[in-house]
């Protein structure tokens, strides 16, 4: 798990620190500076510069921090760095977004954060209420959160360590709280209303009764006082938001559902109290459509929102992963402290049953840790001393100690975390088109209302002012950027979430589309479908001698366990894993690509290739050589042993397959895609490997670089899965890279997707759960589209003229309201993809 990459701080705390009064602290990341002298430099650069105070620069995370009295002075220091030749690197900051309700409200803080000076780009997730902004560092963050906040959308600055960010910021249970307490409050002003609205039209005698009863004016009066409070209470979140926003020449959902319900509203209120003003025929009251079409919007905010917490469940239960406190050994005594005091360093005591409270290497004991959490693997992991924890992971029976070795947002589950939401945050490139759709929705929309007004008045029969407004409002209810803007997002956000609890992360959420037009998967072979460590698997004795097997592999074992060869360790490995004592070797000589001799126990002892025998004049047992023959077209490395001058053994050294790497080439094979397999070893291993597999291409004795043209030469719809740093090249060049998470930082940072295990069948999980989320994306693509494109002709009115029915606004809000909730719906069945 420490090899999951890195992510850059980049924060710009507030007013913390002993002093309230000074400005924010900011860190920069600082390029260039490769000793003390740099640090010297930059430091007596900062202090001369006006405007900020106590700067201070570490080497060894690169970073320079400073508060700034004056937040013009960020400029004045990223100008310095540049001109002392160690320039500030670009920031990314991320932003947690209120307030928006649509694909709209999306592209107009996209468009206010681009339009700042610095910002390069800036990505606005719907779904996950995030902005992420890439921007020069001498922008300050907390800018680009005045700026968002100003248009209208309540913005903050989104906490480093995502380990820590409290759990509203990945759970939507107070959002749905909140909306289903002003729905139950619309309901019950609203029930009222309707009943004695349409209560009326259904049956005949209870309207006759009502009228009679109480009189007409008396019930529309009733109908205002609780339609104007189902507007001012519950409903003003769409005024407050929606009619701001139609001032300012940028309408959005909310000024649909203000427009229509307020449209209804003066209409009705115009009848009731000043009736002289319409003509008799038109002196209708649409309270019950006012109330009705905030109600129904309201239950589906509420839905959508309960939807959206279950969307975000995996990271939310990432989160819930790191423990609050940590028992650390202080001054010779065990303290309870929060982790987020926890310094590299400090020794943390484990009970049994507790879970690991942050990275670090064990110091005392020994016990198994469960990591299925971060790995999908249930197979519990031994560790003892040396032995790596992560943070996240739970302990079992055993007590341990072990030394803090990352802290806060430097930890595999901080970069976990920030992995998938890095993944949820990004647009695939289908995105595009929602988004040029989206931009000019809400206007034409309002356009086509009040089209279909004008229409209404010229060509229907009068009296045409009712049933003019009554389509009117229909058309602008019916509209749903909501679905829209929702539609991708989601079917990310799920989908990526999902992928993390399989143990596949997504670096990057365009991934998920190029995947899954995967046409061709080439895998590296040496530790991604094989082990990467050499075994010995096999051992033929001469019939000629009468060495026993145990006899000839101890002799072996002793007179490599003085070489580094990774060949000897297998053969050392093999003789201890079966309990064999190793006498102590002496005259241990070399020979380059050839062999060793030595003397074990009086034996005199030569193991090497048939080179090595020829060279001491061995005659060599012909069975033995046949066998080291059958052996070689099995993809194992034979090598010889002579014990006092006889040929008594050969032995199969090969790096195993691993279990589950056949599975894993017939489960691609079964989702119609092409199998090859580029390795640095001899074509005849390879070859080997390739038809224990059934693979379908085999590249052997391939360099790095022909790894990376062999992947250019596949074309397009390539994979490339590796782990190993000669890999990095063909992972980048590949359109989608497969890093095996055990592999090397250099892989896994070249890669954009990570399988967290050393499981190749990984491979097959990400392509599924590709698959299922772009066809989720079409899924909910067709009903936001085909929805609007279906139902807003309707709501214009065009059945009237064949008979057909003029669409109520009551039934516009309830259309309206069911696409969101669906489109989200339909995203969470990805929760069982894979």
């Amino acid at each position: 798990m420490d090899t999951l990459p890195k992510t850059p701080a980049h924060t710009a705390h507030g007013h913390d620190g002993p002093d309230a009064t000074a400005g924010p602290e900011v860190e920069l990341n600082v390029t260039g500076m490769s000793c003390a002298s740099c640090v010297g430099r930059v430091e007596k650069a900062l202090k001369a510069l006006p405007g900020i105070s106590d700067p201070r620069v570490n080497l060894a995370t690169g970073r320079a921090t400073m508060r700034l009295d004056d937040p013009a002075a960020l400029a004045d220091v990223t100008a310095t760095l540049g001109k002392l030749g160690y320039p500030a690197a670009p920031r990314e900051s991320r932003l947690d977004v209120t307030g928006m309700t649509c694909a709209s409200c999306v592209g107009r803080v996209e468009k206010a954060l681009r339009a700042v000076p610095g910002v390069t780009e800036a990505v606005v997730n719907l779904a996950t209420g995030v902005a992420t902004v890439n921007h020069d560092p001498s922008v300050l963050p907390q800018h680009l959160a005045d700026i968002v906040t100003a248009k209208g959308y309540a913005s903050t600055l989104r906490r480093e360590d995502p380990t820590r960010i409290a759990a509203h910021s990945h759970n939507h249970d107070d959002d749905a709280q909140k909306i289903k307490r002003n729905f139950l409050i619309a309901l019950i002003l609203t029930l009222p209303v309707f009943v004695t609205e349409m209560g009326g039209h259904l049956l005949p005698a209870f309207h006759h009764w009502l009228h009679v009863t109480f009189g007409t004016q008396n019930i529309w009066l009733m109908q205002f006082v609780l339609t104007l409070a189902v507007l001012v209470w519950p409903g003003r979140v769409f005024f407050k938001l929606g009619i701001p926003a139609l001032l300012r020449g940028a309408p959005e959902m909310n000024s649909l559902v203000a427009l229509g319900s307020g449209a209804a509203m003066l209409y009705s209120t115009i009848a009731t109290f000043l009736p002289a003003l319409l003509p008799e025929q038109s002196r209708y009251v649409y309270f019950e459509a006012a109330a009705v079409i905030v109600t129904l919007i309201l239950l589906g905010r509420w839905l959508e929102a309960r939807a959206k917490g279950q969307a975000s469940d995996a990271i939310r239960k990432l989160v819930e992963l790191a423990p609050d406190t940590a028992s650390v050994e202080r001054d010779g005594q065990v303290v309870t402290m929060p982790v987020a005091d926890l310094k590299p360093g400090d020794i943390v005591r484990l009970a049994p049953g507790e879970r690991v409270a942050v990275d670090g290497i064990v110091t005392e004991g020994r016990g198994l840790i469960d990591e299925s959490m971060l790995t999908g693997e249930p197979v519990p992991v031994e560790k003892a001393a040396g032995a790596r924890v992560t943070g996240g992971t739970v302990n079992g029976t055993s007590a341990l100690s072990f030394r803090v070795t990352a802290t806060g947002g430097d930890t595999a589950l901080a970069r976990i975390i920030r992995m998938v939401e890095d993944a949820q945050a990004a647009k695939l490139p289908v995105q595009a088109m929602v988004d040029k759709i989206t931009a000019i929705f809400v206007p034409v929309v309002i356009g086509l209302a009040l089209l279909t007004f004008a229409l209404w008045m010229v060509f229907a029969p009068a009296p045409a002012l009712a049933p003019a407004l009554v389509a009117a409002i229909s058309v602008l209810i019916i509209a749903c950027p909501c679905a829209m803007g929702l539609a991708v997002p989601v079917s990310i956000m799920v989908g990526t979430g999902r992928g993390a609890e399989l143990g596949v992360l997504f670096r990057r959420g365009d991934a998920l589309q190029r995947l899954s037009d995967a046409r061709i998967v080439g895998f590296d072979k040496t530790g991604t479908l094989t082990q990467g460590r050499p075994a010995l698997v096999g051992i033929e004795i001469s019939a000629q001698s009468s060495v026993p097997r145990a006899e000839a592999l101890r002799l072996a074992a002793s007179a490599e366990s003085r070489s580094e060869h990774p060949l000897a360790a297998a053969i050392v490995r093999a003789a201890k894993e079966e309990g064999i004592t190793l006498p102590e070797p002496s005259g241990v000589q070399t020979s380059t690509g050839r062999g060793l001799s030595a003397k074990v126990d009086g034996h005199e002892i030569l193991i090497g290739n048939p080179a090595a025998l020829e060279q001491a004049g061995i005659a060599p047992d012909p069975a033995l050589l046949a066998k080291a023959q059958d052996f070689a077209t099995k993809a194992a490395t034979p090598t010889h042993l002579v014990v006092d001058g006889a040929h008594v053994a050969v032995m199969a050294l090969a790096d195993p397959v691993r279990p589950e790497a056949v599975a894993t080439i017939a489960a691609l094979h079964e989702l119609g895609v092409e199998t090859a397999m580029i390795s640095g070893d001899t074509q005849a291993t390879a070859e080997a490997v390739g038809r224990q597999l059934g693979i379908d291409r085999v590249m052997g004795g391939v360099l790095p670089e022909g790894k990376l043209k062999a992947i250019r030469d596949f074309g397009t719809g390539t994979v490339f899965v590796g782990d190993g740093i000669n890999d990095a090249p063909a992972l980048a060049a590949a359109e989608t890279g497969i890093a095996i998470g055990t592999g090397t930082d250099v892989a896994i940072e070249s890669a954009e997707v990570v399988l967290v295990g050393g499981d190749p069948m990984g491979v097959v999980r990400a392509l599924r759960l590709s698959r299922s989320v772009m066809s989720n994306i079409r899924q909910n693509l067709f009903w936001a589209f085909g929805y609007n494109v279906a139902l807003i002709p309707v709501a214009m009115g065009v059945l009237v003229p064949f008979g057909g029915p003029q669409l109520s606004p009551m039934l516009a809000a309830g259309a309206m309201a069911l696409s969101s909730v669906f489109v989200v719906a339909n995203a969470l069945r990805l929760k069982r993809a894979g």
